[in-house]
C-alpha cells in the first residue's frame, strides 16, 4: 500500500512511519520539519520538505507518489501558541488540512487518516470518561481547527467518496516528544528534571489528563488502514493528575526539587479521560503500556538530548 503521512518527521507522525515500513507499505512523509527533526526521519520512507500551506507543492507529491491512503499529522499543535495566534493557528490546521484533503481527492485517495484530538475537542463534557457520543463543545483555538477539519472529512466524503477515520488522542506521550516547548507536559518536565532545572506546574496540578504511550498510538494508525470509518476515541480513560506526572518522573529520574506554581491557564480543560470502547469492538484496538510504565523508556533519548534511541525504541 502507498501511504502519504503528513508530519512524519514529528513525535507521533515518525512512529506511525515506522511501523507502516515495517509491515512493507511504501511510505512517503511530507513536514515542514517547523517542530519535526530530520532525525526522526525513517530511511526507508521518501521525504519531501515542503509546507501543507503549499498547495502546489503537495499537488506535485500527491500527482507523483499516487498515494492509496494519506495520514494526515502535520499540524500546530501547541495549545499556548493557537490562543495567542489562533489565525495562525488556522492556517495550519485548517487551511492546510483542506490543501492536503483537496489534493488528495484529486489524486484519487481512498482514506484518510486523521489525527484529531480528544483532549481538545470534546472541552469541559460534563460526563468522564467521554465517549463520542457526547458533543464536542471546543472552548479553545486548537480544539475548533480540530473539530473543523473533521467536519470537512465529511464534506468531502459525500462529494468524493473518501473515506475518514478520526483518531481522537488523549495526551500521548513517548521517545522522541521535544522537551523545548510548552506542549507536552511529561517531555517538559523531563528535560527540565535531567537538566537540574525549575518544573513549573499551573494551578493546583490537580487537573487530570489520560495518557496514552505513543506506541499505542502509532499501532492504533495501523489498525485504521482497514478499519471501517468512523471517529474513535484513544486512551485508557483514567484520569493521571499534573501532580501524579511530575512526581513519576522525579522517582524515575532522581529529581530533589519540589515544583514551583504558576497562575491556571483559563483556556486549558481541567480534566478530560476518553471512552475508547468504540476502539476496542470496531478497530480491535487496545492500549497496552499502562501509565507510568512507559516513562522508562523516555530516559534514553532524553539523557542525549533528545536524539532517537534507535528505530525500535517505541
Amino acid at each position: 500500500m502507498r501511504i502519504l503521512v503528513t508530519g512524519g518527521a514529528g513525535f507521533i507522525g515518525s512512529h506511525v512511519v515506522d511501523r507502516y515500513v515495517a509491515l512493507g507499505h511504501e511510505v512517503a512523509v511530507a513536514d515542514n520539519l517547523a517542530t519535526g527533526r530530520q532525525e526522526n526521519l525513517n530511511p526507508a520512507a521518501r521525504f519531501y520538505p515542503i509546507d501543507i500551506r503549499d498547495r502546489a507543492a503537495l499537488e506535485a507529491v500527491c500527482a507523483r507518489e499516487r498515494p492509496h491512503v494519506v495520514n494526515h499529522h502535520a499540524a500546530q499543535a501547541d495549545l499556548r501558541r493557537a490562543t495567542d495566534d489562533p489565525v495562525h493557528d488556522a492556517l495550519v490546521n485548517v487551511v492546510g488540512a483542506v490543501n492536503v484533503l483537496e489534493c488528495a481527492a484529486r489524486s484519487g485517495v481512498g482514506r484518510v487518516i486523521y489525527s484529531s484530538s480528544g483532549g481538545a475537542v470534546y472541552g469541559r463534557p460534563d460526563v468522564l470518561p467521554v465517549s463520542e457520543d457526547q458533543p464536542p463543545r471546543p472552548v479553545c483555538a486548537y480544539g475548533a481547527s480540530k473539530l473543523a477539519v473533521e467536519h470537512y472529512l465529511d464534506a468531502y466524503h459525500n462529494a468524493h467518496g473518501m473515506e475518514s477515520v478520526v483518531l481522537r488522542y488523549p495526551n500521548v506521550y513517548g521517545p522522541r516528544q521535544r522537551g523545548d516547548t510548552e506542549a507536552g507536559v511529561v517531555a517538559v518536565f523531563l528535560a527540565r528534571m535531567l537538566a537540574d532545572r525549575p518544573c513549573v506546574i499551573r494551578g493546583d496540578g490537580e487537573q487530570a489528563r489520560d495518557f496514552l504511550h505513543v506506541a499505542d498510538c502509532a499501532a492504533a494508525n495501523v489498525l485504521a488502514l482497514e478499519a471501517g470509518p468512523g471517529v474513535y476515541n484513544l486512551g485508557w480513560g483514567e484520569l493521571v493528575t499534573v501532580n501524579q506526572v511530575f512526581h513519576s518522573l522525579a522517582r524515575v529520574t532522581g529529581y530533589a526539587r519540589p515544583p514551583q506554581h504558576a497562575p491556571p491557564r483559563t483556556e486549558e480543560t481541567y480534566r478530560i479521560a476518553l471512552d475508547a470502547s468504540l476502539a476496542r469492538r470496531r478497530l480491535g484496538w487496545a492500549p497496552g503500556v499502562r501509565w507510568p510504565d512507559g516513562l522508562t523508556s523516555l530516559l534514553p533519548a532524553a539523557r542525549q538530548g533528545g536524539a532517537d534511541p534507535g528505530r525500535d525504541a517505541r
